[in-house]
């Protein structure tokens, strides 16, 4: 259960982070890495590892394009 949780909160994560990649939408992503980092959370809680792994991609995909723009553009 705990990575389905993972999963719907990496979906919801990623479909945020599509209009962060607009240019002066890119401080939306330091909002969308603690979405992901929640469902991280709750994937760490589950037996299988696709829900966590799912978020941290999230996180790191959201983490690249904050390094890119410079943390808030």
């Amino acid at each position: 259960m705990a990575n389905i949780i993972a999963y719907i909160f990496g979906a919801i994560a990623l479909l945020f982070a599509l209009p962060a990649l607009l240019p002066l939408l890119g401080w939306a992503n330091w909002f969308i890495i603690v979405i992901a980092g929640i469902g991280a959370i709750f994937g760490a809680a589950s037996q299988k590892n696709g829900g966590r792994n799912f978020c941290i991609a999230v996180i790191i995909f959201c983490a690249l394009r904050l390094f890119l723009g410079g943390g808030i553009i």
